[in-house]
């Protein structure tokens, strides 16, 4: 098993459980490195069409078998979401990062759809694993990587329980045919 990966089936993550609202009802949701498949199973019990992609979906199948599931190599092989009908109305990314899959992901979040992304910081190499910079996201990344989608809430900082560096993001892709809202000013 991918050691970044969940392990047996846990709770899912709470960024995902504060933001899971946005997602329209009985929506189309995309888990990209699902792991054991633990956001897989929350979505899917609250109603939505789930699909998850792993480079191992074995312990996924056995925990959430409902789920639509692609073994595929994320950072090797064609992007194997390209077999799918698009878009989906989520798009979920959990303590993963692979830089080059941006613009499949972006691509395949629909109007209105929800983009929950949540992985590891600079300065997590000062607290454990992953320690690569390859792997972990610059000061403001995420934001930059989601132009043109509108940020409802973004986080940057330390995490405890286990104590990591992360960056976390919940933005919407704008309905066809509308701006994104002015940026707020705060006083």
């Amino acid at each position: 098993m991918n050691p970044h990966h969940d392990g047996p089936l846990g709770a899912p993550s709470q960024w995902l459980t504060r933001w899971a609202h946005l997602i329209a009802p009985q929506g189309r949701v995309l888990d990209v490195a699902c792991g054991a498949g633990r956001h897989l199973a929350f979505l899917a019990g609250q109603g939505h069409r789930v699909t998850g992609v792993d480079m191992d979906v074995q312990a996924a199948r056995a925990q959430v078998p409902q789920a639509q599931l692609l073994q595929a190599d994320l950072e090797g092989a064609p992007w194997p979401a390209a077999q799918l009908p698009t878009p989906f109305d989520a798009v979920l990314v959990f303590n993963y990062l692979w830089r080059p899959l941006w613009p499949q992901l972006l691509a395949s979040l629909a109007p209105g759809g929800v983009l929950l992304y949540e992985t590891f910081g600079a300065g997590q190499e000062q607290l454990g694993r992953p320690r690569r910079p390859e792997f972990l996201l610059q000061a403001g990344e995420l934001v930059q990587l989601c132009q043109g989608l509108q940020v409802v809430a973004y986080e940057h900082g330390v995490a405890q329980e286990p104590a990591r560096v992360v960056q976390r993001i919940a933005a919407i892709r704008p309905l066809a045919g509308a701006a994104l809202p002015p940026p707020l000013s705060l006083k």
